[in-house]
């Protein structure tokens, strides 16, 4: 049966700096770079060899997971990019520090724009110092200018579909170096984790979720790697 293993990336220069990250492509910070090693140390002692590796194309998932390889010893695993395994959009509250958008917008509204299910933040006014419909690797895609954790998951699901799920389907084991919200929109496809219950389930950086899975792609079950850092667990039907 297949083994999935999804590493959210380590922490970056603007998880440092309390800013809302996004689509915004900035680098691991030297403790992110470390988070990243560490996984791959886990990954190794679990015995763990991807038959491939799924990222987004911003820079903190990819070295994540370039860094989580070489430190497990493991070469030449095949890495596949996506703009669809990206962070969540944060629209118009991208760039801004998080303290300071809670004392303008007052923290209750943060709050809803962060952890709701279904309400995305303002959009992203184009032209801007973040319009990334001028990058080319969006050019002719479909991108959002804000989204909520529900169309997140709209956008993710559909390349699960395609191009994951199939590999996982023939038996191959799987590695999805990815961000918070992307990963956890595949938590709540695969464990069916109920609206309102998915915002509050929390993907520690850079500590391995192994997910064990049956023939029909149902979670048989899970475990973080690092289970001295692990936040809770979904629940394994």
């Amino acid at each position: 049966m297949p083994r999935l293993i999804l590493l959210r990336h380590g922490q970056s220069q603007w998880n440092l700096e309390n800013r809302f990250t996004g689509w915004v492509d900035v680098d691991l910070t030297p403790e992110g770079e470390a988070q990243a090693r560490h996984g791959g140390e886990l990954i190794a002692q679990a015995g763990f060899r991807p038959a491939v590796m799924f990222t987004s194309v911003l820079t903190r998932a990819k070295r994540t997971g370039a860094l989580a390889l070489q430190s497990a010893g493991l070469k030449d695993v095949p890495v596949v990019e996506d703009w669809r395994l990206n962070e969540r959009h944060y629209g118009g509250l991208t760039g801004l520090n998080k303290a300071e958008t809670a004392e303008k917008h007052g923290e209750d509204q943060v709050k809803v724009w962060r952890r709701s299910y279904d309400v995305p933040p303002p959009p992203l006014a184009p032209g801007g110092e973040f319009d990334f419909t001028t990058d080319a690797r969006y050019v002719g895609k479909a991108i959002p200018d804000t989204e909520s954790l529900k169309t997140t998951l709209d956008r993710v699901k559909p390349y699960w579909d395609e191009a994951i799920a199939p590999r996982l389907k023939d038996g191959e084991d799987v590695l999805i170096a990815a961000h918070g919200n992307s990963l956890r929109a595949i938590v709540k496809l695969l464990f069916a984790v109920p609206d309102d219950k998915i915002v509050g389930v929390e993907i520690p950086t850079g500590n391995p979720l192994e997910i064990d899975l049956d023939d029909a792609l149902k979670p048989t079950a899970a475990r973080y790697l690092d289970a001295a850092r692990a936040e809770d667990l979904p629940v394994v039907a």
